[in-house]
């Protein structure tokens, strides 16, 4: 599953920028040698994962059409490199097939990607990277820019609860509950329960006070850390709200919860392995866009240079600001022979 850093006034600038969390430092391109590039997984494997787009569930027919047209003619990636004299092709056409269903675990971003790339590294492992790499780049960076993350974050997982109602009918609060902990708190709002507490209340109360919000960096890389293992440090307690106030509180008490990957955690996939993410989002007809733009490419560039051919990650959205769209799919990118610009489907 994933959460977007987007709403109904961003989705758009997204189009005009290279990614839209925070760079935190100047990026350069390294040059890139697509020469003789071949599909970016293995071959024996292709058949195996790739469906077809008529097969994919869950998709209109105008984003059928349009999704078919990336595979049919493919999309024009333009390599940013920096110096011009150089003999590298600084174009490539991808041929975009779907690359098979991927579990809806709370992991999707990080099965994805692994799909995506071809890697032999699982999931766990792509999660800790990520982890890894933003709490590195976070350490380096100057104070203006950890602040700047910090309010990205605060706003994502420790919103205020005093605004933003114009957009959002319910908000989140994720908070961190260490797993040897648990009974302590369990111990704490029984007490509160036996004084004649609600028990949401109760929880709500208990779980503010001892546990760890995700409201800046250090705690969102604990955060990001989480993939509902039973290995894992933490759970995850989520507290909804409404404007009126509490809704409800999932208590995770199982702790199968995992971190949803956001678009810092996107933003950190693409500096670890130096290529672009692409998100391709393809909204029907509840997003009221017609057919020739109802299909989005979010790009996530790396923080440093670009090394590697960029990969795709593919997302269903169900509305304009993609705030139903939780749940990412690998998309199977295809190298071909480079055509005129006005034979691609779509120029990256």
């Amino acid at each position: 599953m994933g959460k977007l850093l987007c709403d109904s006034t961003t989705i758009t600038e997204s189009f005009q920028t290279s990614s839209p969390t925070v760079p935190w430092r100047e990026s350069k391109s390294a040059h890139l040698d697509v020469t003789g590039v071949v599909d970016l997984v293995d071959q024996g494997t292709t058949a195996k994962t790739i469906s077809r787009w008529e097969d994919v569930l869950g998709l209109e027919d105008q984003q059928r059409r349009h999704l078919q047209r990336l595979q049919a003619k493919g999309v024009l990636w333009k390599c940013p490199h920096d110096d011009d004299s150089s003999s590298i092709p600084r174009s490539v056409v991808f041929r975009l097939s779907h690359g098979g269903d991927v579990s809806a675990d709370g992991n999707c971003l990080f099965t994805a990607s692994q799909k995506a790339m071809g890697l032999d590294i699982n999931a766990q492992e792509l999660r800790r990277r990520t982890a890894k790499r933003f709490l590195e780049d976070l350490g380096s960076a100057v104070a203006e820019d950890r602040e700047t993350i910090n309010d990205a974050i605060r706003n994502m997982y420790s919103p205020d609860l005093r605004n933003g109602w114009g957009i959002h009918l319910v908000q989140e609060v994720k908070l961190l509950a260490k797993k040897e902990d648990r009974l302590a708190l369990d111990s704490a709002i029984d007490e509160l329960v036996l004084l004649g507490m609600q028990r949401e209340m109760a929880a709500e109360t208990i779980y503010k006070e001892r546990c760890i919000p995700v409201n800046d960096g250090p705690s969102w890389g604990k955060y990001m850390s989480i993939s509902g293992s039973p290995d894992d440090e933490y759970d995850i307690i989520t507290l909804q709200y409404t404007e009126e106030g509490l809704l409800s509180v999932d208590e995770n008490r199982e702790g199968h919860a995992a971190a949803f990957g956001d678009d810092i955690a996107i933003e950190c996939l693409a500096t670890e392995f130096k290529r672009e993410i692409y998100v391709v989002q393809a909204h029907g007809s509840d997003g009221m866009v017609d057919e020739e733009n109802c299909v989005f490419f979010l790009p996530h560039r790396p923080r440093s240079e670009i090394a590697e051919p960029p990969f795709f990650l593919f997302m269903k959205g169900t509305g304009w600001c993609g705030a139903g769209a939780d749940h990412y799919e690998p998309m199977i990118a295809h190298p071909s022979s480079l055509v005129s610009q006005e034979k691609v489907a779509m120029v990256l």
